[in-house]
């Protein structure tokens, strides 16, 4: 069970490499789906390049957007684009950022889908085996051009009667193949050469602009992750008093056999627990509502500063003395 809960939080903890690995499988599933999918051309001129076209394009979008789904850092570049402006400023480099590394990775298995129905020719073959040029061929020289349109559409079925001894339909499937092969091939090329170039001419960039996007960036991602830890910590520690003070409520009621409520001053409220002075359901309310319209600025040095409810903020979280608790929130700093 450890060793689990290591490699869970390893992966928590490495956002990047998660979100690598998915891609990745991502890519290895669309290449599984349509090895194992079953293609079959309805060999019919208008319904042709629908269906070819649909089964090149459909799942490929499909798969982005399951890119962007399983992407956290989406959600995060959202909220920080939407959220107010507040005390902290917006950093439209650290969007861009986000939203570059956010694209490319869900841009990896879509294209590898594109690019395997390219080079495998029956996705392309099928949508536009009714608009080669009759002439290039002989079996379709002399015949109408009704005919013509259904006897190409009906190229991608080889079992069809009308077509299984034809002999132009296996040299128009070749050079269908080819067009589609080629263009595979040339896509895969283009690809690689727009990755070497920015692989080489990343260097020449500003390569301080770029470690500030990509430092702030991170720091958002787990600003995020560690606030909603502290307020599930908060939220545990919040339930636990509510129930001791009810089922201790509870105890005193039956002992006096009434119902009257329980005297205040109890000695237990007076010693320092974690919740750090927020007991009451409005405070957290306000605490929550000051986190998303005024996140606190990026500066760890502030000792003191007044709070934005009018609260003096102490050194530290801990710093309150033992027998009292502050009727606000201690001002978070991060």
């Amino acid at each position: 069970m450890d060793r689990f809960r290591t490699i869970f939080q390893y992966f928590q903890s490495n956002s990047e490499s998660v979100m690598n690995g998915i891609c990745g499988l991502l890519a290895l599933v669309s290449v599984k789906m349509y090895t194992c999918f079953d293609f079959s051309c309805p060999c019919l001129p208008w319904y042709n390049m629908a269906y070819g076209l649909g089964i090149m394009f459909v799942p490929p979008v499909a798969l982005f957007l399951c890119g962007l789904i399983l992407n956290r850092q989406s959600l995060v570049m959202l909220e920080e684009w939407r959220r107010p402006q507040g005390r902290r400023k917006k950093d439209l480099a650290v969007i861009r950022y986000m939203c570059s590394s956010i694209m490319q990775r869900a841009m990896v298995a879509p294209v590898v889908w594109i690019i395997v129905t390219l080079l495998d020719g029956k996705c392309l073959t099928c949508a536009f085996s009714s608009s080669v040029d009759p002439e290039k061929f002989v079996g379709f020289a002399n015949t109408s051009l009704v005919q013509v349109q259904q006897l190409l559409a009906k190229v991608p079925c080889k079992d069809d009667e009308f077509m299984r001894n034809n002999t132009s339909r296996k040299a128009v499937i070749r050079y269908l193949h080819c067009w589609s092969q080629a263009l595979g091939w040339s896509i895969l090329l283009i690809l690689i050469i727009a990755a070497f170039l920015v692989r080489w001419l990343r260097p020449c960039v500003n390569q301080a602009t770029l470690l500030q996007a990509r430092h702030w960036s991170n720091y958002i991602d787990i600003e995020q992750k560690i606030f909603e830890e502290t307020c599930c910590e908060h939220s545990r520690l919040f339930a636990h008093k509510c129930i001791l003070h009810f089922f201790k409520s509870m105890r005193e009621e039956i002992k006096l056999h009434s119902f009257s409520s329980p005297e205040a001053g109890e000695g237990a409220e007076g010693e320092e627990d974690l919740l750090r002075g927020i007991t009451d359901q409005d405070q957290v309310n306000k605490l929550l509502k000051m986190w998303y319209y005024e996140k606190p600025p990026l500066d760890v040095c502030r000792a003191t500063q007044r709070h934005p409810l009018g609260q003096e903020k102490s050194p530290l979280p801990w710093a309150d003395s033992p027998g009292t608790h502050s009727k606000f929130p201690q001002h978070i700093s991060v």
